[in-house]
């Protein structure tokens, strides 16, 4: 077995230049010190496998130096095309998230490019921010970590708590979330939870799930008008930031064809990390409201953990 390492770590003191190898770089919270791409944003540390490198230097037929890609930390045993977004990397004791997969190339004017003839690194190389300081040195282990995305439903119905009829909309909401993640051969875990229409029972809930753990929480029931409709007013008191623009959206779309649509109230928020959406109770406004949802889904968490996917 392989066991994934460091074989360089480089600096540049300007932008747009190759690296040059040094003993050890030290992980400061705003990047590599000394390094002209530490800052206050997103990609903070580059790095680029080994395993690229060589696959360029056989195309170019001539060797290409560690650092020359203009990567901070040129890797070895590790596949980082396979990483995704929100992985982390733990490096002696210093530890990276990965935040963005390939960038821009800024072709005849970079100076990576005017020596080697053409760059790896935007197809290839992946960028990090420091989620815990320490120093990386050549040979250091990578342990890889994946990022679990954690997904809690919870169905709000006083007949499906009491055993009366199965619900249907919970795992209804299961299934497109696994289709969402399996996508990005991501993974995850989703728990199923019943309640009855109970305003309390769902607040002691979504104060549990909201520790920074869990990344989207869907109610589905007591949407309506009724006087055991409860959600809508739980959950808004519970939000911190509401996203008004996807319900009204889902509301005017299928509320075309069905004017019944326009009575849900449903709405979408944020607490604290974890986006939150409350979902009518019937299997088919599930499948209408999510088709919708999921395409928003990867860049709600982008924004919530401050990753600006505008300048890639």
């Amino acid at each position: 077995m392989c066991v994934a390492k460091v074989l360089s770590v480089n600096i540049s003191e300007k932008k747009g230049t190759v690296k040059h190898p040094v003993e050890e770089i030290s992980l400061t919270e705003t990047g590599v010190m000394n390094d002209a791409h530490a800052g206050k944003w997103h990609r903070q540390v580059s790095l680029l496998a080994m395993e690229s490198i060589e696959k360029f230097s056989r195309e170019a037929k001539r060797t290409i130096g560690f650092g020359e890609f203009a990567e901070n930390v040129t890797t070895q045993g590790i596949e980082l095309l396979k990483c995704d977004i929100f992985d982390r990397f733990r490096i002696g004791g210093a530890e990276l998230e990965l935040t963005q997969i390939g960038k821009d190339c800024h072709g005849t004017a970079c100076a990576i490019f005017k020596e080697v003839g053409n760059c790896v690194m935007p197809k290839e190389g992946i960028f990090c921010r420091v989620r815990k300081t320490g120093t990386i040195k050549p040979d250091h282990e990578i342990l890889y970590i994946p990022k679990v995305f954690r997904v809690s439903v919870i169905t709000l119905s006083d007949r499906a708590s009491e055993g009366v009829y199965e619900d249907r909309s919970g795992p209804k909401i299961k299934e497109i979330m696994s289709s969402h993640f399996s996508g990005g051969n991501r993974k995850y875990e989703i728990r199923l939870t019943v309640i009855p229409d109970d305003a309390d029972a769902l607040r002691r809930l979504l104060g549990e799930h909201a520790d920074g753990e869990t990344d989207f929480i869907f109610t589905t029931g007591g949407t309506g008008i009724g006087d055991r409709d409860i959600t809508v007013e739980t959950v808004s008191g519970m939000l911190e930031k509401q996203l008004p623009g996807i319900m009204e959206l889902i509301r005017v779309k299928f509320g075309m064809d069905n004017p019944k649509a326009l009575l849900s109230r449903s709405v979408a928020g944020t607490m604290g990390r974890t986006m939150v959406y409350t979902l009518p109770g019937s299997v088919k406004a599930v499948e209408e409201y999510m088709s919708e949802i999921v395409k928003t889904l990867d860049h709600s968490l982008y924004m919530l953990h401050g990753i600006d996917k505008h300048h890639a």
